[in-house]
């Protein structure tokens, strides 16, 4: 694989040791824009026993948190991830690039890091990519090049295919998810609790390929859920996500100029 020219960022991709053919689609996309990666090996949630599961994975966190148990595949997906920081947060680099194995390249990733470069404030994380390719509200859109533009959404856009992560946001994740209860990327919308602000790069140059099922986080819990409880949580995480929202977009609009 070729360097990256920019040396500002490092690639990163999640990619379990038995997926050799994602881990080879993955590397033939990126080396077509001139871009390298270290490999990550994904944790297998289900391979996951004793104090290796709960090491992080709080059982109270998540009675307090979230309307289900997490499934063995989706706490292997948030260890995997934290995994990802802890190589950004110790690395050289003014960001990382954390990327999962089900992704497709829609435009110019190699251009859309280096407009990262470009945007006057110290952004915190980037969503790179949509879950399942929706789409949300845009609420300010400020361009930073002719190709791309930093949007600050109704909501931070869930899923986890890319996602780009300065060094200091990385070590700040790690601080306020050292004990969790909830899914990695839900987790990172409720910014208002870990610190870390999130925006999108519009449009997004990855997409997840809708036509694989997640291999690290795997299918939904089969337990029955709290309806009731869920409810009370999303308009909980509705009303304070609304609050944050708008400071935020107070503090953009302040760095921007």
């Amino acid at each position: 694989m070729v360097d990256n020219v920019n040396n500002s960022y490092k690639l990163y991709l999640i990619n379990l040791d038995e997926s050799t053919d994602r881990l080879q689609s993955c590397t033939q996309r990126l080396a077509s824009q001139g871009l390298s990666f270290e490999r990550i090996s994904a944790v297998l949630g289900s391979a996951l026993v004793g104090a290796e599961k709960y090491k992080h994975y709080s059982l109270s966190d998540n009675k307090k948190k979230y309307y289900r148990s997490l499934t063995d595949g989706e706490i292997g997906c948030y260890l995997s991830h934290r995994k990802a920081w802890e190589m950004i947060a110790a690395g050289d680099e003014k960001f990382g690039v954390v990327l999962e194995d089900d992704i497709e390249l829609k435009g110019r990733l190699d251009l859309a890091l280096d407009a990262l470069d470009t945007i006057p404030f110290d952004w915190q994380v980037m969503k790179l990519s949509a879950y399942r390719n929706r789409t949300r509200r845009s609420l300010l859109s400020k361009p930073v090049t002719d190709q791309f533009r930093v949007a600050v959404l109704s909501k931070p856009m869930s899923g986890c295919a890319a996602t780009a992560i300065s060094k200091n946001a990385a070590k700040q994740l790690l601080l306020s998810t050292s004990s969790f209860g909830r899914p990695v990327d839900v987790d990172i919308q409720h910014f208002w609790e870990t610190g870390v602000n999130v925006y999108s790069l519009l449009p997004y140059p990855v997409a997840q390929d809708i036509s694989m099922e997640s291999t690290i986080a795997g299918r939904h819990s089969t337990e029955s859920k709290s309806f009731w409880k869920r409810k009370k949580q999303q308009l909980s995480s509705l009303l304070l996500n609304r609050s944050s929202v708008r400071k935020q977009l107070v503090d953009t609009k302040k760095n921007w100029d």
